[in-house]
């Protein structure tokens, strides 16, 4: 089994919580071209009213305008990677199980499986989580599923 397993540049910016406010912070990346792969957004549970939008990629001096421009800023925060592979049963235990048994604390994570292939993105607290974590991942892929 294999695994691939990408950095993810992500950008972000606070939004209401309302109708409509995602739509018109993503417009002005539309119109720049952005042809986004992750989207994502959440509720500030410690400011009522308002979220967060985060998106990816940003790329070329247009959309990072276009960006910059409509609120977004680049969020170094946030140590995010998109994992893709072929799906098994238990895959999912397996990998969380392995990063929980490395003390890894995972920010986020998000999983889901087409036609048999998975694909996700997981945020980490730091870039050394991430690291272990991929590294977790790739011996998951040598290894394949315990007997």
């Amino acid at each position: 089994m294999s695994f691939k397993w990408d950095h993810v540049h992500v950008w972000s910016c606070e939004i209401a919580d309302a109708p409509g406010a995602a739509a018109a912070k993503l417009a002005g990346l539309a119109r720049a071209g952005a042809n986004l792969e992750y989207i994502n957004t959440q509720r500030l549970g410690n400011k009522p009213g308002f979220g967060v939008l985060y998106v990816a990629p940003v790329t070329g001096p247009t959309q990072v305008r276009a960006a910059r421009s409509t609120g977004f800023i680049e969020n170094d925060a946030l140590h995010l990677h998109r994992i893709e592979g072929d799906n098994e049963a238990g895959l999912a235990h397996r990998l969380t199980q392995q990063w929980e048994l490395a003390g890894i604390s995972l920010q986020g994570l998000m999983l889901a499986v087409v036609n048999g292939k998975f694909v996700g993105w997981v945020a980490f607290d730091t870039v050394h989580d991430a690291n272990q974590a991929a590294q977790i991942l790739a011996d998951l892929g040598v290894a394949g599923p315990p007997s």
